[in-house]
């Protein structure tokens, strides 16, 4: 099976977008001006991201299935109200992530957006954990179009009323072009902004008219380096099948009721986890210098035991300065703690600190 493209691959082609290949699909990565000033362009202004390579997987049942859905994710599904997202995971018995997901109620059912990587397994292993007893459609057919940055809300209202009046990690069903599209105030980037699912056949259009109003398409570039500032994960390299949401400092994804109750896949591992301590835990590290430590950096305490790696480091652009995110023993977690990044042969300075690196601007109510 050849590459995939998006709905707005023509768009990304008239806009000079480097493409890369991700997931199976041909994405931008940056466009002419480079990620850097993209980057401040989002946090200044209003970024587009195409991320129309996510999963976006309706399931539909009444009765069980939030009962059912309770079993699989750490999460108080039946308080959730209607239109409302959570950020959580996918785990398995040992209590390791398959993926990590946004999950929001919807009219009859759930929607759930999932990572391009994971789309695939992910609906094979809920498929399988629900006993197909519910209509579940990974659907193809609509797009998934992001839009971040101080400036997103009053674009995207001049395009679709009433988006402004949304509160961060709440959503709903809106009419463009007499057309059915959700909108849910979320994102990854750390600022505000909004994620849309459209109808492939409207997604061009939808897009240009976001940047005549002043919006500028992005690429995964400045996408990485955003969430990276902002100290969220990636799956595949922060988070993945051999750490727990504990290991991976993501016990706020999981409700404090459920930890305590279990009853769902992983809970055991979880508890015994959160009893007992754990070996590693995900941190931030800021090194001293100009050095960036990439993925795979190992980490040492200061008399040079190995004591971690690094799973993402970049510059970042916001805060002028390298940034890394990574696994430590957890005794060396504490936060402004020496260690030393080795990076081709040599050892350099950075201290452990607190998450985000850059102060997350997401509304938390709108005139509510």
């Amino acid at each position: 099976m050849g590459i995939k493209k998006t709905s707005l691959n023509k768009l990304h082609q008239t806009y000079q977008a480097k493409f890369v290949e991700f997931a199976g699909y041909e994405m931008p990565i940056q466009y002419k001006e480079g990620i850097i000033e993209e980057h401040k362009f989002t946090r200044k202004q209003s970024g587009i991201f195409d991320v129309s390579h996510m999963g976006q997987l309706f399931i539909y049942g009444k009765g069980d299935l939030t009962e059912d859905l309770e079993k699989i994710f750490p999460l108080d599904l039946k308080k959730l109200k209607l239109n409302h997202s959570k950020y959580s995971v996918l785990m398995n018995d040992d209590a390791g992530i398959y993926d990590d997901l946004i999950i929001t109620k919807i009219e009859d059912g759930f929607l759930i957006i999932l990572n391009a990587a994971c789309k695939e397994n992910d609906f094979k292993i809920l498929s399988r954990l629900l006993n197909n007893k519910y209509k579940m459609v990974l659907d193809e057919k609509r797009s998934l179009i992001a839009i971040q940055g101080p400036k997103s809300a009053e674009i995207l209202n001049q395009i679709i009323n009433d988006t402004i009046n949304l509160s961060f990690m709440t959503g709903g069903w809106f009419k463009y072009e007499n057309q059915k599209i959700f909108v849910t105030r979320s994102g990854y980037t750390g600022e505000d902004g909004f994620e849309i699912s459209v109808n492939n056949d409207l997604a061009e259009k939808f897009t240009k008219e976001l940047i005549n109003k002043g919006a500028k398409l992005i690429g995964l570039g400045a996408r990485d380096t955003l969430r990276l500032e902002a100290g969220l994960c990636l799956y595949g390299h922060e988070l993945d099948i051999k750490k727990t949401p504990v290991e991976s400092n993501l016990k706020w994804a999981m409700s404090r009721e459920r930890i305590s109750n279990g009853g769902f896949i992983g809970s055991k591992i979880i508890s015994e986890q959160i009893t007992n301590g754990i070996k590693q835990i995900r941190v931030g590290i800021k090194p001293e210098g100009k050095v960036i430590a990439r993925e795979k950096t190992k980490i040492f305490n200061d008399t040079e035991l190995l004591i971690g790696e690094v799973t993402s480091g970049t510059f970042g652009p916001s805060v002028n300065g390298p940034v890394a995110m990574g696994y430590v023993d957890n005794k060396f977690s504490k936060k402004d703690t020496k260690v030393f990044l080795e990076i081709r042969g040599k050892k350099y300075p950075a201290n452990i600190c607190g998450l985000p690196f850059y102060k997350k601007s997401y509304v938390k109510g709108v005139n509510k």
